[in-house]
């Protein structure tokens, strides 16, 4: 291999601009471009240990969380299964269209947080200043969220009068911080076996789910509604319009972590071939699960039954445990709680590990104290892990009794959800700057490793989308006026103003010209050494087995 097949990275690993010809920390770069890997030598920064499997079980980790197991049963009690579906339907297809965006990008640029990055890159580094903090608030708020469900969980054994949930906050975020301060292979290889569990759990429960509304387990209630289509038609659209539009935050929660792909990919092996297949696999995964157990839980459980509600902050209301009771499964609701208990400590891992690689973009691009850039011997951010643990420490507030951590749960799930939704909108957004200066500079797409089939339409539908959600989703606050609802829903939204402008009159950012946005640095570790097959050689490869292909399909 030449010298000119390789393109030499003027940008570190996490996007972050270095001088030519030096590494991020100022360490020359090798000359023997015969012996480069993908892997970065130990101490150098974040290393590329992820496989395909690890960063397909990672964004599973960080969807299949209390937004599945919780939230969904309050959007049926609030506007019914019908309407829930739709909701779903909708965002599911919104995160279709930005996941391809971010494919496009994340298989073109694979760097570490690249959420925030990509807006520095292509549009202005104060949109990248603003969108790197809200994805690490959204984030670390996202790890106190499911640090309080967890204490929810154990309260299905042990009581809160014996055990205060903060207690269980504590050992959860202990146990999550040192997993994080691991290699990231570790952490890869964690998640997925976590995210494994989850998957399994929910194919059972769709198995027993269908079964019962079939007749063949379980005992039917005399004077009950017969599960099947009699209980989904008691109120398929509860709560008319307003029903809908209030459910479109939980909708939102319940899939967030779908791009933590983009933000994996800059410590993922050979990201042009991993990064897309783990889009198209992912996105259709979490919507086979989401719709199907929105729908048995719809044809199962009565939309009024006042459990679905959660307004106890009881786990004896996941709709998940419900089922397995009510399908004569007694031991399936233990079964599953521990299952869900696994689904949130997941969760919150990739929410942990999602947060710190933001918080540690940030400090390479000088956005925050430069302490943060630290990355160990064996390519963890330190201090970014520790600083995002102490966010989390939300729980231990919220989760006191004077408070209640059901009420907590609502607050903390209403706060990551809008910071969720102006994170899509900020990757949706790139894209546009995206292909707008490829094109400016002349670019040819067929160059581009993964082309995204839906641009334009997919991310002005996600930007149309997220703007529709976020200014118009508090609005049952006016009629009559509730503070509590009203903060909870916009109290985010002048923060995101006040990050970009704040920022820009600050280091008096510009917005880039499309003919000067960078499209070429910060390119390294792309599959330069993978041998490319041509057409003849790739007939020749051995088809998998069907089961095999199945197999890979589902897990």
């Amino acid at each position: 291999m030449t010298k000119d097949k390789i393109e030499m990275d003027s940008y570190s690993e996490s996007g972050a601009p270095v001088a030519e010809g030096i590494d991020h920390k100022g360490q020359p770069l090798s000359d023997d471009l015969e012996n480069a890997t993908h892997t970065p030598q130990i101490g150098q920064g974040l290393q590329r240990n992820l496989q395909a499997r690890h960063l397909t079980m990672i964004s599973l980790g960080g969807t299949i969380g209390t937004g599945l197991f919780l939230a969904s049963g309050v959007s049926i009690n609030v506007a019914g299964p019908g309407y829930s579906m739709i909701a779903y339907c909708l965002i599911g297809t919104m995160v279709f269209c930005f996941m391809s965006s971010l494919g496009e990008m994340a298989t073109y640029l694979p760097i570490t947080g690249s959420i925030n990055a990509y807006g520095t890159r292509f549009f202005d580094p104060a949109l990248g200043f603003m969108l790197g903090w809200v994805y690490w608030f959204s984030w670390s708020v996202t790890l106190a969220t499911e640090l309080v469900a967890a204490g929810l969980i154990i309260s299905y054994w042990i009581p809160v009068e014996i055990c205060q949930g903060w207690v269980w906050a504590l050992v959860f975020i202990v146990v999550l911080t040192s997993l994080n301060l691991t290699t990231v292979k570790a952490y890869g290889e964690t998640e997925y076996w976590l995210s494994l569990i989850k998957v399994l759990a929910v194919i059972v429960f769709i198995i027993v789910g269908f079964l019962y509304i079939g007749g063949a387990v379980g005992t039917r209630i005399e004077g009950a509604p017969k599960p099947g289509t009699g209980v989904f038609n008691m109120g398929p659209f509860h709560g008319g319009f307003i029903g809908l539009f209030s459910i479109f935050l939980n909708a939102g929660f319940s899939f967030q972590g779908a791009e933590l792909v983009g933000i994996a990919a800059g410590e993922t092996k050979n990201p042009r071939k991993n990064v897309p297949r783990a889009i198209r696999q992912v996105f259709w995964r979490i919507l086979m699960f989401y719709i199907l157990t929105i729908l048995i839980i719809g044809m199962t459980i009565p939309y009024n039954d006042d459990a679905l509600a959660n307004t106890g902050g009881s786990i004896k209301s996941s709709p998940f445990t419900r089922v397995f009771v009510q399908a004569g499964i007694t031991v399936g609701g233990d079964i599953m709680n521990a299952v869900i208990l696994v689904a949130v400590l997941s969760a919150g891992n990739s929410g942990l590990y999602a947060s710190s690689r933001a918080l540690h973009t940030l400090s390479k691009e000088g956005n925050a104290p430069k302490f943060l850039g630290y990355v160990n011997r064996w390519g963890v951010p330190v201090y970014c892990v520790l600083a995002t643990s102490l966010i989390g420490c939300l729980a231990f507030i919220v989760s006191l009794p004077q408070i209640g951590q059901g009420q907590a749960y609502n607050w903390l799930l209403s706060l990551a959800s809008t910071t969720g939704f102006i994170a899509w909108l900020g990757i949706a957004f790139s894209h546009i700057r995206f292909r707008m200066a490829y094109k400016a500079q002349g670019r040819s797409l067929s160059d581009l490793p993964f082309i995204s089939n839906l641009y334009p339409f997919g991310p002005i539908y996600t930007i149309v989308v997220c703007v529709v959600i976020l200014i118009g989703q508090g609005y049952t606050a006016f009629s009559p006026f509730d503070l509590k609802a009203f903060l909870s829903a916009y109290v985010t939204l002048p923060f995101v103003f006040i990050l970009y402008f704040g920022n820009k009159f600050w280091s008096k950012t510009k917005i880039l010209k499309l003919v000067d946005v960078d499209l070429d640095t910060g390119r390294s570790f792309l599959d330069t050494a993978v041998p490319v097959m041509d057409s003849e050689s790739e007939k020749n490869l051995k088809k998998p087995s069907v089961v095999k292909r199945v197999m890979a399909n589902v897990f």
